[in-house]
């Protein structure tokens, strides 16, 4: 692993403070997010998502860039998006595509920060069959244009960095092939 690190996205419990920080190691996560969150004690690592515990350096290393991390204290449990109740409630109503729009109703700029599940869903979404849930429709009609505006830009990036990682290892090649003639 670089020693350097990766860029990760932490948010408290009550996801209102939100920092990026650059970690080389879940211990190095935790200690600098503790500083940013202020918090002390024991501590444990969910995916703000969906709450799966990240615990073991093995899986903390297979986590994408700019992931973001929620930092529960030991009286605090994970909760899905826009639900101020506790976790041990079974409700599924904060997932799939209500929970995220009922999470970017009450913080529209979270759908910056959105993965490319949640983009291609809310990209996709027909808002006519939405207004049940949520009832205004120019709301639903900007989260679709926005989410599919961020998708195509990720996309497009991805895109270049594909080329560009090309570029390189043919170059790379180029070289090692002209290193080995000239020996």
């Amino acid at each position: 692993m670089e020693t350097e690190g990766f860029p990760y996205k932490i948010v408290d419990v009550g996801r209102e403070k939100k920092f990026g920080i650059v970690a080389c190691s879940l211990h190095d996560l935790v200690h600098r997010a503790c500083e940013k969150l202020n918090l002390s004690g024991s501590i444990k690592v969910v995916l703000e998502q969906d709450g799966t515990e990240v615990d073991e350096e093995e899986y903390f290393s297979t986590l994408e860039k700019n992931t973001i991390l929620m930092l529960l204290t030991s009286d605090q449990n994970w909760a899905p998006p826009g639900r101020k109740r506790p976790a041990d409630e079974t409700d599924a109503s904060g997932r799939g595509l209500e929970g995220l729009l009922s999470r970017l109703q009450s913080d529209i700029g979270h759908v910056s920060l959105l993965g490319g599940c949640e983009l291609e869903l809310l990209s996709d979404m027909d808002p006519d069959s939405l207004t049940d849930i949520v009832p205004d429709r120019v709301f639903l009609d900007q989260i679709k244009e926005a989410s599919g505006r961020i998708l195509s830009d990720k996309r497009q990036a991805q895109e270049a960095m594909d080329l560009l990682k090309l570029y390189h290892n043919a170059q790379t090649i180029k070289e090692g092939k002209k290193s080995t003639l000239a020996q």
